[in-house]
């Protein structure tokens, strides 16, 4: 199962959505990081990333970008052999 790490908030929809998406890739392990919660996370977040906005995913200690850039991924069927 792969690792994925995704820095999100409470209320965020985009955050919701790639969730749904990886929910039904059979994901069933998401390490979420509430960066409203904490904020030295989000600081650890720009400094990992260089990005402010949620969700920012990685799978397998690769940053993917966002809930638009996983889409993209899926679209291009670039995200299932990530999943493997």
């Amino acid at each position: 199962m792969p690792k994925i790490l995704m820095y999100s908030t409470g209320v965020c929809p985009y955050c919701i959505r790639a969730e749904q998406l990886l929910r039904r890739k059979g994901i069933a392990e998401i390490d979420k990081v509430r960066i409203d919660l904490d904020p030295a996370r989000r600081d650890e977040m720009i400094a990992l990333t260089g990005l402010r906005t949620v969700p920012q995913i990685f799978i397998n200690d690769k940053h993917i970008g966002g809930c638009d850039e996983l889409y993209a991924l899926d679209r291009a069927g670039q995200l299932d052999p990530l999943l493997g």
